[in-house]
């Protein structure tokens, strides 16, 4: 099977370089990069460093390679611009050893400006970093996709509030694709380890990364567990081990196609988010020519606004009953193979990573995730 590395690993190899060629050490044409979290070191290929502003900066090119074919950032040409500044005892702004700057074709978060860097990937930046820095000195280090901005027009970026570029969020050092079984089966791995270690309650399954930056961010007390999009053989799955709950906690563009019985919900493989929205929006009695409307759309975020706009209370009964219909036809979908009475629930976020709605087994646990 193809494997890769994560964006973070072709990120920091990339300033790795730019800073060793800044304080004068030879390049070399690749990194070691040191995950502690997982006690190894990973071989990152550099393409090329360079001095520029009279020596006073250094730039470093790598080229990412994931390893997966459906993966946006598959051979993404990553600038890292290095520089140091002396600290001045005199500006508490300087406590911070590494400034990490969005460049251009990075994704900022749209309400604060930020960049957005998940955990892990500064970590690995400050693992592989700071052992080189100067004694007296910060590093500045701006990241730059010099494609990033183009090609961030393919992803839901906007829809989670990310722009201007693509988003560094990757959660560990190896890559796998969210359709692939190697996901498949490292989640289901994740789950055994829980119950041999006497686990059987309530788990939280999430699609993708924001979903699990989101949930980890509202410190959700349940064990959370990132499936990829394989959301039916996982329900399976937790219902042989005989887990009592299992909380789904997505976007409203992933979910709403386990409303449709849809549950491998790659895109790739099928995307009937419109079709199952008109469908249920004709069962909550929606005027025809607000269905019209809705057919033409090409995503499910400008159907909401479309609903929100001609009657809000409408638009929320109607994901209302989206979130109870992903709760049905997921029982329906697992009692196929299993008999059981797991119980499913539904909780749904939307575009602002606010957590709107929920099924009625959803609203039992909501609270868990505000």
């Amino acid at each position: 099977m193809k494997k890769g590395f994560s964006l973070p690993l072709w990120v920091a190899g990339a300033a790795r370089a730019a800073l060793k060629k800044l304080v004068g050490l030879p390049f070399e044409n690749y990194e070691l990069i040191k995950i502690l979290s997982e006690n190894k070191e990973i071989k990152i290929e550099i393409h090329s460093v360079g001095l520029l502003k009279g020596d006073s900066h250094a730039l470093g090119i790598s080229f990412a390679k994931s390893g997966l074919d459906l993966d946006i950032t598959q051979n993404l040409e990553i600038w890292t611009l290095a520089s140091l500044e002396k600290i001045s005892f005199d500006d508490p702004g300087q406590a911070i050893p590494i400034n990490i700057i969005a460049g251009s074709g990075v994704g900022k978060k749209e309400d604060t400006s930020e960049i957005c860097i998940s955990d892990f990937a500064k970590k690995v930046l400050y693992e592989n970093l700071l052992d080189i820095i100067p004694e007296g000195f910060n590093l500045k280090l701006e990241i730059i996709f010099p494609n990033g901005k183009f090609l961030a027009e393919r992803t839901s970026n906007k829809s989670f509030g990310i722009v201007d570029g693509l988003s560094i969020i990757g959660t560990s050092a190896e890559t796998y694709s969210s359709a692939s079984p190697d996901q498949l089966e490292e989640a289901k791995n994740k789950l055994a380890k829980l119950i041999q270690d006497g686990f059987k309650e309530e788990v939280v399954f999430v699609i993708g990364e924001n979903g699990l930056n989101l949930a980890k961010s509202r410190n959700v007390n349940l064990p959370i567990i990132k499936i990829g999009n394989w959301v039916g053989p996982l329900l399976v799955d937790a219902a042989i081990k005989k887990v009592k709950t299992v909380i789904l906690f997505g976007y409203h563009g992933k979910l709403i196609k386990l409303a449709g019985g849809i549950f491998h919900t790659h895109n790739h493989l099928a995307d009937a988010r419109i079709e199952i929205l008109i469908y249920l929006a004709v069962q909550e009695n929606v005027p025809p020519e607000i269905i019209e409307e809705l057919s033409q759309l090409n995503n499910l975020e400008d159907a909401l606004l479309v609903l929100e706009k001609f009657n809000q209370s409408l638009a929320d009964r109607l994901f209302k009953n989206i979130s109870n219909t992903i709760e049905e036809r997921s029982f329906a979908y697992v009692n196929r193979y299993v008999k059981t009475d797991m119980e499913i629930a539904s909780i749904i976020f939307d575009r602002k990573r606010k957590i709107r709605w929920s099924g009625i087994c959803g609203n039992k646990y909501i609270s868990y995730f505000q």
